[in-house]
């Protein structure tokens, strides 16, 4: 069932609303004022990790949206900085090949995140995030599978000042699906401690509620 994406991403944001009250009470009353959140939507395209060569030559990339939450606190010391925790969620299931109409890849996720200092309008970052994804495919010999693994998510990429508090986010992430291709369930046979190694990007925008960052 696709309810077990929910657990990690809920348990990120639980975090982020119970450390909230934390940063008002020890923060000066004018920077408690602002919101230390960024929550974005944007569009992803996918490799899904299978490879053309095992979807019989179709195509082995998928689209779909993805959104995403991020809580910057802005009274960590020195080197941490910059340090903030993400919470994500991404569903690919736009663009299945013809021989694999039921393919969808869908992952939910939370973690860390690091923002280095902005560069005139620019400010690049990396993540890293562990979570639960569904995947949903057909085997050579036609048998449909869902199979639920955790999943490792190491990436990063730019955000751009566009305008005020809203950013363009370019982003790119890798998977890892640790023990992915089971017995039996693979689609060629793969060895059974196969992973499955999905990448892509993303491209989208993001709501800064912290007017210091739009600065």
């Amino acid at each position: 069932m696709r309810l077990k994406l929910f657990p990690p991403t809920s348990l990120a944001v639980l975090l982020v609303f119970s450390a909230y009250p934390i940063f008002a009470q020890v923060s000066p009353a004018g920077v408690a004022k602002t919101l230390p959140l960024n929550v974005g939507v944007g569009f992803s395209n996918y490799d899904t990790g299978f490879g053309s060569e095992k979807l019989a030559q179709g195509s082995d990339r998928l689209n779909g949206g993805t959104l995403w939450l991020d809580y910057d606190p802005g009274w960590l010391p020195g080197r941490l900085h910059g340090l903030g925790i993400m919470a994500q969620g991404r569903d690919l299931d736009i663009g299945q090949p013809s021989n694999q109409p039921f393919m969808r890849e869908d992952v939910g996720s939370g973690g860390a995140i690091y923002r280095w200092d902005r560069y005139f309008l620019v400010r690049p970052y990396g993540e890293f995030l562990m979570g639960f994804g569904n995947a949903d495919y057909k085997t050579q010999y036609g048998f449909r599978y869902h199979q639920t693994r955790t999943v490792y998510t190491g990436g990063g990429g730019a955000e751009f000042d566009a305008y005020h508090h809203l950013w363009v986010r370019a982003d790119y992430e890798y998977e890892w699906w640790p023990n992915f291709f089971i017995s039996g369930l693979s689609l060629e046979g793969k060895d059974p401690a196969a992973k499955l190694e999905p990448q892509g990007i993303t491209i989208g925008f993001s709501y800064h509620f912290n007017q210091s960052e739009s600065r």
